[in-house]
């Protein structure tokens, strides 16, 4: 589904992303560690499309889609989702507004109907219980005045409702607590199936304590150190990123 070749990324001359390759294979989870500044964020921003980067090298395929040259939007439409480390607050725009748009952008750009409102209003409300959430979310501001928790489960609740193909969760557990962690981690394994693939990016075992990932991935300095299975993790928690750096 997704395959990175020989990929260099800077930003400001500064090299961010060395001679990177990865593959993520359909119905795969993948998860990247290492420690702070090893480029896991920048990798995520640069599959998302975020703007801010210099690619000095390399291709990302998505579907064998060549993406470099693709928008942000086009890239969204075509399946793929950032969950944000740090989501967005946008006074004035309701969240169910947002999302409902954000749905029917991508259902034009692929040649579909818009959504019909009271079917879509009735999936958000059946989602936001099974996350836990209060239907009054649906009408506030999008994550204006949410708590950290909430701004998590809502960037999964919309990745929920988006069905995306790719799913790149960037450090989504930071700042969540027990109970909070374990419905973000729920929400996730039950959409991961044979049709998607997951690239989660995470400092800690407790995450993919209930996310069990099919590989895993050591990130420092821009390039990938050390690969592995679920066992990497218990490693690292046990010896630390010392042991690989």
């Amino acid at each position: 589904m997704l395959e990175i070749k020989n990929l260099s990324v800077s930003v400001k001359n500064k090299i961010i992303i060395n001679n990177l390759n990865l593959e993520i294979e359909k119905g795969k989870k993948v998860a990247i560690m290492g420690p702070n500044g090893s480029g896991k964020s920048t990798l995520s921003n640069v599959i998302a499309g975020k703007h801010g980067y210099q690619i000095n090298d390399g291709q990302i395929f998505f579907n064998g889609i060549n993406i470099l040259d693709l928008d942000p939007e086009e890239r969204a439409a075509k399946g793929i989702y950032l969950a944000f480390q740090y989501p967005v607050e946008i006074p004035g725009i309701a969240n169910s507004s947002f999302l409902r748009t954000a749905l029917n952008s991508i259902r034009k750009y692929n040649g579909e109907k818009d959504l019909n409102t009271r079917e879509f209003l009735e999936e958000c409300k059946d989602l936001s219980k099974r996350l836990n959430l209060d239907t009054s979310f649906l009408s506030r501001d999008l994550n204006t005045g949410f708590s950290g928790g909430e701004k998590k489960k809502n960037e999964i609740f919309h990745m929920l409702m988006m069905k995306p193909k790719l799913c790149i969760l960037d450090e989504i557990d930071s700042g969540l607590d027990i109970d909070a962690l374990k419905v973000i981690s729920d929400g996730v394994s039950k959409y991961s199936n044979e049709n998607n693939s997951m690239l989660i990016i995470t400092h800690y075992q407790r995450l993919l304590d209930y996310i069990k990932p099919d590989e895993v991935h050591i990130f420092n300095e821009g390039k990938i150190i050390k690969s592995g299975d679920y066992n990497l993790v218990k490693t690292l928690e046990e010896k630390g990123y010392q042991e690989f750096v």
